[in-house]
């Protein structure tokens, strides 16, 4: 199975809702296509939902590397680390996704949150 495949099996897997299983297919894209933001961002969502905060921090920083522009990429990264305790960096990220998408709720949600426990 090429790497398109392997990604959007992964991504069929996450809407669906199925975390776990959209975790190897997306690993084998990562795997085969290290530079692919879309990958590394899909798997972090899978990690993330999965509750896998470990394996996904690096997962987001790589998503944050391929797209410096890409805001759910900081907010996938705030999430990380919010889920791991660091809730300094995490509001950190959650700034700059705020900072790139003005206005969106979800995102002033999580850096409310992480300012709630300051």
């Amino acid at each position: 199975m090429g790497v398109y495949e392997l990604y959007v099996e992964g991504r069929s897997h996450l809407s669906a809702g199925e975390y776990l299983a959209a975790i190897p297919p997306l690993e084998q894209a990562r795997d085969l296509s290290p530079e692919s933001g879309s990958i590394r961002e899909a798997l972090a969502i899978a990690y993330l939902r999965a509750r896998r905060y470990r394996d996904a921090l690096p997962e987001a920083e790589a998503a944050v590397e391929c797209s410096p522009n890409d805001h759910y990429a900081y907010f996938l990264h705030g999430r990380a680390l919010q889920g791991l305790g660091d809730l300094t960096a995490a509001r950190g990220q959650f700034r700059l996704a705020t900072w790139l998408r003005p206005g969106d709720e979800a995102y002033q949600s999580a850096l409310e949150s992480v300012d709630s426990h300051a």
